[in-house]
């Protein structure tokens, strides 16, 4: 697990980390059972507060998506596979509708967003 952190970015830096966790989680690129860093060693890292790296760490268990042990550290949890596919689709849903107002900004039809979503498809299928 890579992960990076721009100082350049409006992201506050929990959230950074919080959002690429997440995702290689939601991903599968971390699947249920593989263990994460201690907290202290993701600090350590990532040159960040070991502050940071609990918080990050608290909103995951939160969310469900780390199981923590004491003594033993974190761990992907092992929730079934329908909760990870309604975080997959709900975080699709949000992309859709940044596509959506952004295609409102330039003016384009929904006509002229399925063309582009449809060339699009055809163009990685092929690839």
């Amino acid at each position: 697990m890579k992960i990076l952190i721009s100082n350049a970015s409006s992201d506050p830096i929990y959230m950074q980390i919080l959002t690429q966790i997440r995702q290689s989680i939601l991903s599968g690129e971390l699947v249920a059972g593989d263990s994460l860093p201690s907290i202290r060693q993701l600090a350590k890292d990532l040159q960040v507060s070991v502050i940071t790296t609990k918080r990050v760490y608290e909103e995951l268990e939160k969310e469900k998506l780390i199981d923590s042990v004491v003594g033993k550290g974190c761990f992907v949890s092992g929730i079934n596979q329908d909760f990870i596919r309604e975080q997959r689709m709900k975080r699709l849903e949000e992309k859709m509708l940044e596509i959506i107002r952004e295609s409102k900004e330039l003016s384009m039809t929904e006509q002229d967003v399925i063309q582009l979503f449809t060339m699009l498809s055809e163009e990685e299928t092929s690839s």
